[in-house]
């Protein structure tokens, strides 16, 4: 994949239906819900959680969104937890894996 197709051209946040939009520069259009991307979070509490075999972080729904330089996205969750930085490539990545899965928002 090359630069262009992880650097976002525009994002939009669907609270009452709960997903985050990012349309791509190479014109595609990531659909992530946000209780999926709150378990999908690499933090080092929750990689740590994850690697000793803890339960999967609950859904929950966005709350905020941080930029972070141009590097990502700084995401943050209804249930209190704001340490989770969503580089682009990750969010590239993730959107790309439910679109394979044939998943549209749910």
């Amino acid at each position: 994949m090359d630069a262009q197709a992880c650097m976002p051209a525009g994002i939009t946040d669907h609270r009452l239906s709960g997903v985050l939009f990012i349309a791509w520069e190479d014109g595609v259009t990531s659909a992530l819900p946000h209780g999926w991307l709150r378990q999908r979070c690499r933090c080092a509490a929750c990689t740590q959680q994850a690697r000793s075999g803890g339960p999967e972080p609950e859904a929950a729904a966005l709350a905020g969104i941080r930029m972070v330089a141009d590097k990502g996205l700084n995401l943050v969750f209804a249930d209190g937890h704001e340490r989770g930085i969503y580089p682009w490539t990750y969010l590239r990545a993730l959107g790309d894996e439910r679109s394979a899965a044939g998943a549209v928002t749910g």
